[in-house]
C-alpha cells in the first residue's frame, strides 16, 4: 500500500492508507474489515495516531531478529490509552532460518523471549494505570478521613484484584500470529491443532492449549505431559510445527526435487506448471508458492482478526467516555443532551437519527486521480453495445454515400467514418471505440482542473448514516455545549449556534471508500466504516468533529509522542513566486498533522519537522505538489536553551569565574556611571552589595526613580520538570491570577475617575459602577472566575495537586533559599506558562499568591478572605521577566531551569513610595504627598483593609494635575520598568556559571561484534554518548542504548549505515534537554591550561560552536577572529 514514490525508494511507510476488505470464513461469514497501515517510522508517529483513533482493534506488527524496539512501545502505549485490542504478529521468522541459522530448538526459545518482551510492555502500562486509580482512590480518601488519624494503604492490591486473563499476548488464546511477509505464509496455533488432532489422536480443544508451552507428546500412551525442558523432550511447538517449517525451507533452499516433491505430497498441495519449473532456477519464488498455498498469511492475519478484535457494535462505555470527554472533565458535567448521544455511539446503529462522524486528518490528493476525473475501462457488455452501434452507423453512411454522386459511390467506409469522427456529433459518444468510459462532468468540479490538489477527509462513522449532500455541523475543538445548552429558549439557541466562531455547517460533497491510492466513488456510507469525505477543505484544518446536532462535544484531542523539533526557513528562488510558496505552504499544513509553519518576527518562513526524513519529506512535497517552485531551504535550525549551573566550590576545568565576574561588574558600572569602591557597589537608599553576596544585580531605571535587586538562581531538576509536565495547568493559573488584576484594575479605575470628579451626577454615576463592580468581585468571586475561564472541577484538583508536588519538590531540595518560596512565586515564563519562576523576595511588598483561586475555590469564598496587595507597576516587572526568558544572553534562546528572585523593589523618593518629579513640572513633593495621602485614605474607605487590591502607592510623571497623571498604568516609568527589569533578569543570569542546553535523541542501535568499533568511533566523533550495551541472548547482536544531540543527528544514519555495510541501524527519539558541559566563554589562562590546549586554545569547545552559529544565523555579533597568526606566503612561481 505504499503508493508514494519516496516511500518505495525508502522502502519505507510514510503516510497512512486505508483499504476496505470483503473476507467470507469457511463457515460462510461474511465481514467487511477496514484496514490501515501506518507508518512504523518514528518521525511519523503522528500518522499512528490519527489511524488509532479511528480503530477498535490494532495489528502490531514485531520483527523477531530486532525485538521489542521503541517504536514497537510507543505503539503498544497508543493502543493501551485508545483502549484498542491489539493482535500480535511476529514476522520476518524467515531470517531465523536464512540468516541466523536457528535449530527449531533455539528458534523456540528466541520467539518465547520475544513474547515475554512484549508481554512486559503491556503490564507495566496495566500496572502503571491501576496504580495511578488507586493512588486516587487513596487521595480521596485521605482528604474525608480526620486529619489526625493516619491511613495505610496496600498499593499492590489493585494488581491482585483486577482481572488481567485476557491482557497479555498468547498463541493458545489466537491472538499471536507467526508469519514471514516476505515468503507469504503465516499461521496460528489452531491451524497445526487441527492438522495434527487425527494424526496424534488427542484432541484439538487440547492441542491448541499445549501447542506452546513446555509440553511434549507421549506418543504411546497418546497424552501430552508437561516438563519438555526438564526432561529433555522436544516440544510440541518444535516437534509439530518449526521442523516441519525448517524441513521445508532446506528441501527447497536446497533444490533437492524429490524432497520437495514427498513433502509437497504429504500437504496436498497442487502446484502449478509454471511454479514447478521455478524450483531450479529460482527457488526463493519457488518458496514463496509453496508456503503461500499451504499457510496463506492473509487467512492467519483476517481469521485472527475477525476472531479477536472487537466489531463497532462492541465499542466500550469507557473508551465512549474518553471520546467525549478526555481527561480535562466528567462524562457526568456534560448537558443531559450531549449524554444522551452515548447510547448513539454504543448501538452504532445506521439507522439513528444522529449523524456522529470524527475526522482525524486530511489527505490531499490529485484531482486527476479522483474517481469522477479519471478514464474507467468499459466491461464486455458496454464494449459490445458501443460495437452496435458503430456498426449501425457505418450502414448509415454507406447509404448517404450510395444516394450522392457516382464519383462517391465507392468510397472507403472506414475513411468516411475517420472524417467523421474527426468531428463526432453531440449525440454519438456513445459509438466510440474506445475501451475506456469518458469522466464525468461534474457541476461542483473545477474548470479544467484549476485545483491540482483537493483535500478528502479521513474519516470514521460512530453513527448515523452519511448521505451525499447531507448537511453537517463541522465542531472545533473548543466548542462547549454546555454554553449552548444554558436556556431552552429555541431562539436563544439558534442566536448562539449562529454567533459561535466554533460552529460552522457543511455539506458533503462527495464519498469515498478508501482502496489503497485508489477511490470508489459511493452516494451513502453506514456507521462503523472508514470513509473520505469531500467539500470540507475550507472547514476544517486537520482533524474536527462532524454531527448532525450541536450538543455532540467535540472529541478529545489527538495524543502524539513525538513533537516536531526541528525547523528549516523556507524562501522561493524567484522573489514572484512568493505567494505560490505561502499557499503551498498552508496546504503542506493542513495535509501534514505532525507539521508546524511558523512565521518568525524577522519574517522567515520556517518549517517545523520531527526528524531528518519528515523534514525531508515535507520539502520533497513543497516542491512538488504544493507550491511548485523551486526553494531555498537553510541548513536545519534545531533549538538551544539557556540555563546556569551552581557555582561550584573548586574550579572544574580551571574556570576562572571569580575574574569572570569582576570584570563583568566592572563593565556595568563603567556603562552606569555609578561610582564604585573596590569590590562594593552603592544602592541608592545607601545600602551595600558585598562581593560575598554573588550574582546579586542591582540596577536603576534610567530616570532614577525605581531601582530593582535581583538574583538568578538554579531550579531544582524536580521542579523544573513538574513545570514543563504540566504547562496546561500553569497556564490556567496564569489565566486566572490577570482575570483578578483586571477585575481589579477595573475597580481601581472608578475610583480614581470618582475621587477626581466633583459633579454629583458623576459621583453618583460612579457610586453605582463601583457597586457593580463591587458585587462582580466581591462575593463567590473566585466561582465567577472559574465559570468565566471554564475552570472545572477536576482542573481545580490538579492544580492543587500541582501545587503539593512543587511544595514538596521545593522542600525536597533542602536549601533555605527555597523556604515557603511555593508561596512567593510571582510569575512562570515565558509566555506565562514556561520551566522559569520568577520569585519575590521584597520584604516591604505583600504581593497575592499566583495560588490565591486554587486556595480559596471553595464556593463561599470572597475577595475579603484574601490578604494582599499589588503594586501600581506589578505589570511591568512580570512583563521584562517574561521578555527575559524568551530570549537569553547568550544566543537570544528561550531560558530553561532559571529562578529571578526580586530581593528590593525601590522607588527613588523620601516620601514613602511616592516618586516626586518636582525638577520636571513644578510640584513640590509635599502636594504630592498630601494628594497620595488623600486618596489613600479614601481607597481605604471604600475597599477595606483585606481586599486584594493594588497598593496605594501612586507614581507621576509630567503631572499636571498629580492624580489624574499619577494612575497612568502605561506612561513612560511602565516602559522603562520593563526595561529596566528585563536588562537585570539577562545581568543577574550573565553573573552565574552560564551554559547552553542541547536538545537530546535516544538512540537505539543493533550492531554485531564486527562492526561494534565503528559504532563507537561514529557516536564519538558525533558527542555521543552510549549509556548501555547488551548482549541480545542466543545471538551476537549487541543493543546499543545512546544519547545524541540533535544538533548532530544529521546523516548519522546514513553515515553510520555506510560505515558498517547496512549491518547497524539507529532509531532516534527525542528524549530530553541536557546541560552541555563545557563553558561556552572558556579560554586558557594557566600555564598547565597553555600547556595542554595550546596557545590558541585549538580543541574545540562545544558549546561555543553551538552558540556561535545560532549568533551568525541570528545575525548576532560572533566574537571571533577571521584571520589568525596569518605568515606571509609565497607563491610556486617564487619557489622555483
Amino acid at each position: 500500500m505504499d503508493s508514494r514514490t519516496d516511500e518505495q525508494l525508502r522502502g519505507i511507510t510514510m503516510k497512512s492508507s486505508a483499504i476496505s476488505l470483503h473476507y467470507m470464513q469457511g463457515d460462510g461469514s461474511e465481514y467487511l474489515v477496514n484496514l490501515i497501515d501506518s507508518p512504523g517510522h518514528v518521525d511519523f508517529s503522528s500518522e499512528v495516531c490519527t489511524a488509532v483513533r479511528l480503530c477498535d482493534g490494532a495489528i502490531v506488527l514485531v520483527d523477531v531478529v530486532e525485538g521489542v524496539c521503541p517504536q514497537t512501545q510507543a505503539v503498544l502505549r497508543q493502543a493501551w490509552l485508545e483502549k484498542l485490542t491489539p493482535v500480535l504478529v511476529l514476522n520476518k521468522i524467515d531470517r531465523l532460518i536464512t540468516e541466523l541459522k536457528y535449530t527449531p530448538l533455539e528458534a523456540h526459545l528466541h520467539l518465547q523471549q520475544i513474547l515475554e518482551q512484549v508481554n512486559a510492555v503491556t503490564g507495566s502500562l496495566f500496572s502503571a494505570e491501576i496504580m495511578g486509580r488507586k493512588a486516587q482512590e487513596s487521595d480521596s480518601k485521605e482528604n474525608h478521613s480526620d486529619s489526625g488519624t493516619t491511613n495505610f494503604y496496600d498499593w499492590s492490591s489493585g494488581l491482585e484484584e483486577t482481572d488481567d486473563s485476557n491482557l497479555y499476548f498468547s498463541p493458545d488464546q489466537g491472538n499471536v500470529v507467526f508469519a514471514s511477509a516476505t515468503d507469504g505464509w503465516g499461521f496460528q496455533i489452531r491451524h497445526f491443532a487441527k492438522l495434527f488432532a487425527d494424526k496424534l489422536g488427542i484432541r484439538e480443544a487440547v492441542l491448541r492449549k499445549t501447542l506452546w508451552g513446555d509440553y511434549y507428546v507421549d506418543t504411546k500412551a497418546k497424552k501430552v505431559i508437561k516438563g519438555a525442558q526438564t526432561k529433555a523432550k522436544k516440544s510440541l511447538f518444535v516437534q509439530c510445527i518449526l521442523e516441519n517449517i525448517w524441513a521445508v525451507y532446506d528441501a527447497v533452499m536446497r533444490r533437492d526435487e524429490q524432497k520437495s516433491n514427498k513433502i509437497i505430497k504429504s500437504l496436498n498441495l497442487k502446484m502449478s506448471t509454471r511454479d514447478s519449473r521455478m524450483a531450479r532456477s529460482e527457488p526463493k519464488a519457488y518458496l514463496h508458492a509453496v508456503c503461500s498455498q499451504w499457510l496463506p498469511l492473509s487467512t492467519a492475519v483476517l481469521a485472527s482478526v475477525c476472531e479477536h478484535l472487537p466489531s463497532p457494535a462492541d465499542i466500550s462505555e469507557e473508551r465512549v467516555e474518553g471520546l467525549m470527554c478526555g481527561t480535562t472533565k466528567s462524562f457526568a458535567s456534560l448537558p443531559l443532551k450531549s449524554q444522551a448521544l452515548k447510547q448513539d455511539f454504543l448501538q452504532c446503529d445506521p439507522k439513528s437519527p444522529s449523524t456522529i462522524v470524527l475526522i482525524s486528518k486530511m489527505v490531499a490528493v490529485k484531482t486527476e486521480n479522483l474517481p469522477q476525473f479519471k478514464r474507467r475501462p468499459l466491461t464486455a457488455e458496454q464494449i459490445q453495445a458501443r460495437r452496435e452501434a458503430a456498426r449501425l452507423r457505418c450502414l448509415q453512411i454507406r447509404e448517404q454515400n450510395e444516394k450522392q454522386d457516382g464519383d462517391n459511390i465507392g468510397t472507403d467506409c472506414s475513411s468516411s467514418m475517420d472524417e467523421r469522427e474527426v468531428k463526432p456529433p453531440a449525440d454519438s459518444t456513445s459509438g466510440s471505440f474506445a475501451a475506456f468510459e469518458e469522466p464525468e462532468k461534474l457541476e461542483n468540479a473545477p474548470s479544467n482542473l484549476e485545483k491540482d490538489q483537493q483535500f478528502i477527509a479521513f474519516a470514521r462513522i460512530f453513527s448515523g448514516t452519511l448521505h451525499v449532500g447531507e448537511k453537517l455541523f463541522v465542531l472545533g475543538p473548543k466548542h462547549d455545549p454546555s454554553t449552548i445548552f444554558e436556556s431552552e429558549d429555541e431562539v436563544d439557541i439558534k442566536a448562539k449556534i449562529a454567533s459561535s466562531s466554533h460552529i460552522t455547517e457543511a455539506s458533503v460533497k462527495n464519498l469515498y471508500v478508501w482502496m489503497g491510492k485508489e477511490l470508489e466513488i459511493v452516494d451513502e456510507a453506514p456507521a462503523g466504516v472508514i470513509i473520505g469525505i469531500a467539500g470540507l477543505d475550507d472547514h476544517v484544518l486537520n482533524s474536527a468533529t462532524l454531527c448532525s446536532s450541536v450538543a455532540c462535544p467535540p472529541f478529545n484531542a489527538l495524543s502524539t509522542d513525538t513533537s516536531p523539533i526541528i525547523r528549516v526557513a523556507v524562501d522561493p528562488k524567484y522573489l514572484s513566486e512568493m505567494e505560490k510558496l505561502m499557499e503551498g505552504l498552508r496546504l503542506l499544513n493542513q495535509a501534514d498533522p505532525c507539521v508546524q509553519v511558523l512565521v518568525q518576527d524577522t519574517g522567515e518562513h520556517v518549517v517545523v519537522a520531527a526528524g531528518e526524513v519528515h523534514l525531508q519529506r515535507c520539502l520533497d512535497d513543497l516542491r512538488q505538489r504544493f507550491a511548485k517552485i523551486e526553494l531555498n531551504a537553510s541548513e536545519p535550525i534545531v533549538p538551544f536553551r539557556e540555563t546556569v549551573t551552581r557555582r561550584p566550590k573548586v574550579d572544574m576545568r580551571n574556570e576562572l569565574i571569580g575574574t569572570q565576574e569582576k570584570d563583568m561588574v566592572a563593565k556595568w558600572t563603567n556603562k552606569d556611571k555609578v561610582d564604585s569602591a573596590g569590590d562594593e557597589a552603592t544602592q541608592a537608599n545607601g545600602k551595600k552589595i558585598n562581593a560575598s553576596q554573588r550574582g546579586v544585580v542591582l540596577l536603576h531605571t534610567p530616570n532614577k526613580a525605581s531601582s530593582l535587586t535581583i538574583r538568578a538562581v538554579p531550579l531544582p531538576a524536580e521542579v523544573v520538570k513538574l513545570l514543563e509536565n504540566n504547562s496546561e495547568l500553569i497556564r490556567v493559573v496564569t489565566q486566572m491570577e490577570n482575570f483578578v488584576k483586571d477585575l481589579l484594575q477595573q475597580r481601581k479605575r472608578l475610583e480614581s475617575t470618582c475621587s477626581s470628579t466633583g459633579v454629583e451626577a458623576e459621583e453618583d454615576r460612579c457610586e453605582n459602577e463601583e457597586v457593580a463592580v463591587e458585587e462582580d468581585i466581591g462575593d463567590n468571586f473566585v466561582t465567577r472566575i472559574t465559570s468565566e475561564l471554564k475552570v472545572t472541577k477536576t482542573v481545580l484538583e490538579n492544580l492543587q495537586k500541582l501545587k503539593e508536588d512543587l511544595k514538596q519538590a521545593f522542600e525536597k531540595d533542602g536549601h533555605r533559599k527555597w523556604s515557603e518560596a511555593i508561596d512567593h512565586i510571582w510569575a512562570f515564563g515565558p509566555r506565562g506558562n514556561g520551566p522559569n519562576i520568577l520569585l519575590n523576595r521584597v520584604p516591604e511588598y505583600n504581593r497575592p499568591s499566583v495560588w490565591t483561586c486554587i486556595d480559596s475555590h471553595d464556593s463561599t469564598s470572597t475577595s475579603s478572605d484574601i490578604v494582599g496587595a499589588y503594586r501600581e507597576f506589578d505589570h511591568s516587572i512580570v512583563s521584562g521577566f517574561q521578555l527575559a526568558t524568551l530570549s537569553g544572553p547568550l544566543c537570544e534562546e528561550p531560558l530553561y531551569g532559571v529562578c529571578f528572585i526580586v530581593e528590593e523593589w525601590n522607588y527613588a523618593s523620601g516620601n514613602g513610595n511616592t516618586i516626586t518629579n518636582a525638577a520636571e513640572d513644578g510640584t513640590s513633593g509635599e502636594e504630592n504627598s498630601r494628594n497620595a495621602s488623600h486618596f489613600t485614605d479614601d481607597t481605604q474607605r471604600k475597599v477595606g483593609e483585606k481586599y486584594v487590591k493594588f497598593s496605594d502607592n501612586v507614581l507621576t510623571e509630567h503631572s499636571e494635575n498629580n492624580i489624574k497623571l499619577g494612575r497612568q498604568l502605561y506612561g513612560p516609568l511602565s516602559g522603562q520598568l520593563i526595561s529596566t527589569c528585563k536588562e537585570a533578569c539577562r545581568r543577574a543570569f550573565q553573573a552565574q556559571p552560564q551554559r547552553l542546553m542541547a536538545a537530546m535523541y535516544t538512540c537505539n542501535i543493533q550492531a554485531t561484534a564486527e562492526v561494534l568499533g565503528k559504532v563507537y568511533a561514529v557516536l564519538g566523533r558525533r558527542e555521543g554518548r552510549v549509556l548501555s550495551e547488551d548482549l541480545k541472548d542466543g545471538s551476537d547482536t549487541f543493543i546499543i542504548e545512546a544519547t545524541l544531540p540533535v544538533a548532530e543527528s544529521f546523516g548519522f544514519a546514513d553515515e553510520i549505515r555506510k560505515r558498517t555495510s547496512g549491518l547497524a541501524s539507529p532509531q532516534l527519539v527525542f528524549s530530553h534537554w541536557e546541560i552541555v558541559a563545557s563553558d561556552p566563554f572558556w579560554v586558557p589562562t594557566t600555564e598547565e591550561e597553555f600547556q595542554h590546549f595550546g596557545e590558541k586554545a585549538d580543541f574545540e569547545n562545544q558549546a561555543a560552536k553551538y552558540m556561535n552559529s545560532v549568533r551568525r544565523r541570528k545575525g548576532l555579533f560572533v566574537e571571533e577572529k577571521t584571520v589568525e597568526h596569518a605568515e606571509k606566503q609565497r607563491t610556486l612561481s617564487k619557489n622555483k
